[in-house]
Order: structure tokens, then C-alpha cells, then sequence
């Protein structure tokens, strides 16, 4: 199993030049296993994350060949947009997905790897999460590169009840998709068995440590 410590900070804010600034000093970690070889594209995406007393923080930075953004609204299919992921777990069964287009537009739901029964949770609630996003393309065929920082408040987890993070292990996953690209892709950082595209096995999420 992929373990990665996540490093606590007091100096995390819903503020977009404090958390540019937070995660110059992180570690970047590589979303690269290809584990279809039927969708074998595979963007150059990383991330980075860091922890508070009250939220998370993921930055992820890709380059693509193609973006694509057709989702508005939350809730909408924002996973066949250029999009990035992040599950976590806190217990044995129960997970929650967060799903974040290009433009920060978000899916966030809760429950089992049992989809037909996963809680959606409200607009409201996907809107705590604060996101910040950028897109550059210089032109030519150079790749679309684009960032999204995500700041997420721990009461987000509200089935969970999450008070703190500190001295906590948990699994979790990080994904890049897109799947109505003209190359459609699933990308993972913890590796993935399973005969053909499914980020719902959380027995395949590695391990985060949250430092004191």
C-alpha cells in the first residue's frame, strides 16, 4: 500500500495567495498508474496537500493535450470534464468522493463502493469547499496546463463527525479522469486492479498520515 505523510499547518486559510504560498514549500507527488491498458493517455498531473486544525488542502497542477469543461452546476458529471479527484476514507466501508472540474465546478458524494447508494451531498454543501482555479495554454501544440487548490473544511465530513485530523491514519486515492475527452483517461497515485475503469474499490486506497 502507498503511504504518504501530509504535514499539519497553522497557516492554512481559505485565502488563495496564503495557500499559493503553503504549498511552495510542500512536497509534489506524481498521479501516474495507468492501470487500463485500454486508456492509455496519461496526463502529467501532481499534487500536493497539507492539513489544519479545520480543513484539508490539495493543490493539483495538469498538463493535458485537450481541456474540456461542459459542467456548471454541482453534482453535474463533472468527471467526463478535465477533471481531478480526491476519495477518502475514514472508516473500514463508508468513503467520500470529491470530484472537481477545471473551473472548480464539484461532485462530492458519500457511503459505500455500493453506487446505487451513495448520498449526494447538497450544493451548499459542495460550495464550503473553496476552489481556486488557473488555466494557461501558450498556443500551438502545447498542452493545456491548468492548477486547482481546494480548501477543505473538515465539516464537509459531516457523516464522519471530524473534529481533528492530528496523529490520524485514513486511506484515500487521487485520480485525474476525463471521460468524454477525445482521449478518455483514469489515472491514479495508488494503483488499481480491476478489469476495467472504477475508482470506487476503496481496498485499492493508500495510506495518508496525518503528522501532528
Amino acid at each position: 500500500m502507498k503511504s504518504l505523510d501530509v504535514s499539519f499547518s497553522d497557516k492554512l486559510f481559505a485565502d488563495k495567495e496564503q495557500l499559493l504560498k503553503l504549498a511552495e514549500q510542500l512536497p509534489e507527488n506524481k498521479i501516474e498508474c495507468v492501470n487500463w491498458k485500454e486508456f492509455p493517455y496519461r496526463p502529467n498531473v501532481t499534487f500536493k496537500i497539507a492539513y489544519s486544525d479545520d480543513a484539508i488542502f490539495v493543490r493539483f497542477d495538469v498538463e493535458e493535450k485537450v481541456l474540456r469543461v461542459n459542467n456548471f452546476v454541482p453534482n453535474q458529471p463533472v468527471y467526463e470534464d478535465s477533471c481531478v479527484e480526491f476519495f477518502i476514507s475514514f472508516t473500514d466501508q463508508y468513503y467520500y468522493n470529491i470530484e472537481f472540474n477545471a473551473i472548480g465546478v464539484g461532485l462530492v458524494g458519500y457511503g459505500t463502493k455500493d453506487k446505487t447508494q451513495r448520498l449526494r451531498l447538497s450544493a451548499e454543501r459542495i460550495n464550503q469547499i473553496k476552489t481556486f482555479s488557473n488555466i494557461s495554454k501558450n498556443g500551438g501544440d502545447e498542452d493545456v496546463k491548468w492548477s486547482l487548490l481546494l480548501y477543505i473544511p473538515l465539516e464537509i465530513f459531516e457523516e464522519e463527525k471530524i473534529s481533528s485530523l492530528k496523529n490520524r491514519e485514513v486511506t484515500a486515492n487521487f485520480y485525474k479522469c476525463g471521460d468524454e475527452l477525445p482521449e478518455p483517461h483514469y489515472v491514479s497515485w495508488s494503483p488499481i486492479q480491476a478489469d476495467e475503469p472504477n475508482f470506487h474499490l476503496p481496498e485499492y486506497f493508500g495510506r495518508l498520515v496525518f503528522s501532528p
